[in-house]
């Protein structure tokens, strides 16, 4: 039984007891659950547009938050795509500064003293972009061996030095913020 078609019995109900002789408080009982029932069904009428109004809201958060969602992957995707573009940028400095290298190294009149300036000043262009990116060289001669940062390729023995420490560094290690990228390549000291 749908709200509109209670309210349309009520009265008639009313009608009808009054027609067929009820007492009057038996009028006023039966007015006074026709009023409640009205009542009710108007609350039932609130909940529902309210319950209506919630479920609305709820489909526009979560259409919100797939959309929010999406944004971040495409965000995101794009980020590691062109993660290393200022790098790139920084390091054609360098790519130019040897191609210019190479160039005036063909002149038949090339002048050694100008091309080892500038093989000179290429290469602290290098590591100027590699320390401003967070790679730092290893370059541990001196010190003792560690195995997390050095790649031992053969031991010298040397009275001279305590044992494990490295005395020559035959390749660079470098790491990046910190975490190695390649070990340095050492001969380390044993005993005598």
């Amino acid at each position: 039984m749908t709200p509109e078609s209670t309210d349309k019995q009520t009265p008639d109900v009313a009608a009808a007891a009054a027609d067929s002789g009820s007492s009057a408080a038996e009028l006023t009982a039966i007015e006074q659950h026709a009023a409640t029932l009205a009542e009710l069904n108007a609350e039932l009428e609130a909940a529902r547009a309210k319950a209506d109004e919630h479920w609305d809201q709820l489909l526009r958060a979560r259409a919100e938050t797939e959309n929010l969602r999406r944004r971040q992957a495409a965000e995101l995707e794009k980020a590691h795509k062109y993660a290393l573009d200022s790098f790139v940028r920084e390091l054609l400095q360098v790519h130019d500064s040897l191609e210019l290298g190479v160039a005036a190294s063909l002149d038949p009149g090339a002048d050694l003293t100008k091309l080892r300036e500038g093989n000179e000043l290429t290469l602290k262009l290098l590591g100027d972009v590699m320390t401003r990116f967070g790679v730092a060289p290893v370059e541990p001669e001196g010190l003792p061996f560690n195995p997390e940062f050095h790649q031992a390729m053969s031991v010298q023995p040397r009275a001279d030095l305590a044992p494990n420490t490295v005395t020559v560094v035959l390749q660079k290690g470098y790491t990046l913020n910190g975490r190695l990228v390649r070990p340095a390549l050492v001969m380390v000291s044993g005993a005598a």
